[in-house]
């Protein structure tokens, strides 16, 4: 599991990144990213109930995504805020190493697009 520091505690802080932030889509989950102003980054992963009815089934696909991230947290550009949103059920039975390579994929989008606006 990701460390307490780099994950969000309220909020406040969600509603900010999906006002403000900018999205990348993908077939079975999306990135919600934006700077922050913290000096770390955190990051939230929202499963709805539309997707998995279980609590277990959710927890499980939450679960799978933070051990992901934290096994590549240095790949993972520093003082932005990210929120992945899945939409499919399929992660619970995603070999880990897809998994890695989806979450890869998405943050490295982030980065191009992020390199892209400044400059």
């Amino acid at each position: 599991m990701l460390n307490r520091k780099y994950r969000f505690h309220s909020r406040g802080g969600v509603r900010y990144v999906y006002q403000k932030g900018k999205t990348i889509r993908k077939p079975k989950m999306s990135l919600v990213f934006a700077d922050n102003t913290r000096g770390f980054t955190r990051v939230a992963v929202v499963v709805s109930k539309k997707v998995e009815k279980s609590a277990v089934g959710r927890n499980r696909i939450r679960r799978r995504i933070y051990e992901a991230l934290r096994l590549n947290f240095e790949d993972i550009p520093k003082k932005r805020d990210y929120i992945f949103i899945v939409y499919s059920k399929d992660l619970v039975k995603m070999p880990f190493s897809e998994l890695e390579k989806l979450l890869g994929e998405l943050v490295m989008e982030a980065k191009v697009c992020y390199n892209k606006e400044n400059g």
